[in-house]
């Protein structure tokens, strides 16, 4: 519901914004009445559970999915085909993803085919800018090794590079974190954080672990088929926001220690 979304009181400019959207799939609504902003320079966390309409919100922002009803714009116009250009999207990484016979940078240089076009061979400005991202993920010099045999945060880190390769203004993350460990979780937010401060990049990103994403997250949207919440990480805890979000009291395992002590408060959190 509108009530639901905060302003942030500033006048960054506004990189993606929903207005009253409404999408079903076979007559049955799977998101209803949403409203959202991600300002420039913030990165914005979508929680909630399976089947809530998280990644569905995602595709709508990039215009992959057309609604039914509401407005949807991408730097202030529809989002189409020169919008996302300005966006690197990581969808959700399947295991085939991960065992295709390709080496890390080959993986970055494919963050760049919308630029160069499918069936140009990627030329030696586009192979110093692939380099560059991995350099800036510290995986320079795994470059020229199978990208199968890297460890699953070594992958994810090279998926975050071939994101960045175009030089974004937004990240669309769906699931970033899936198949890592708590360790490489956890040095994948400092990443998103260190590319929101140095290089001002926003982030739009869906997680099922509400207890990380709230700890790097500058604002919280809580998502089932409504968002129910979208504001400060602080209050999304509060019980009357779980239950209409997840139905039943929710136990969070929080993994950093900033974190923790915000919410200690908090009876439901372990």
């Amino acid at each position: 519901m509108k009530e639901h979304e905060t302003d942030i009181g500033n006048k960054k400019a506004v990189y993606a914004e929903l207005q009253d959207v409404w999408v079903s799939y076979y007559n049955k609504w799977v998101l209803k009445s949403i409203y959202l902003k991600c300002y420039e320079g913030e990165i914005v966390g979508i929680v909630g559970p399976n089947g809530g309409g998280k990644s569905t919100l995602l595709k709508v922002i990039l215009g992959l999915v057309r609604p039914q009803k509401g407005v949807v714009k991408l730097f202030g116009h529809r989002p189409d085909k020169h919008t996302r250009l300005e966006v690197g999207y990581l969808p959700q990484i399947s295991k085939a993803d991960r065992s295709f016979p390709v080496t890390a940078l080959d993986v970055v240089l494919m963050g760049l085919y919308n630029r160069i076009g499918f069936f140009k061979r990627p030329g030696n400005r586009s192979k110093e800018v692939a380099m560059e991202m991995l350099s800036e993920i510290n995986m320079a010099d795994h470059a020229e090794k199978p990208f199968g045999i890297l460890s699953g945060g070594q992958q994810q880190r090279v998926h975050i590079a071939r994101a960045l390769a175009s030089k974004p203004k937004l990240l669309v993350l769906d699931e970033p974190s899936t198949g890592v460990d708590s360790v490489a979780q956890e040095d994948f937010y400092e990443l998103l954080v260190k590319f929101r401060d140095e290089m001002n990049i926003s982030v739009i990103m869906v997680s099922h672990d509400i207890g990380v994403i709230t700890a790097h997250a500058d604002r919280i949207a809580c998502l089932n088929l409504q968002i129910h919440y979208h504001g400060e990480p602080d209050s999304c805890f509060e019980p009357e926001i779980m239950q209409k979000v997840y139905g039943k009291d929710l136990n969070v395992m929080v993994h950093d220690s900033k974190c923790a002590t915000c919410f200690k408060k908090h009876e439901h959190n372990d």
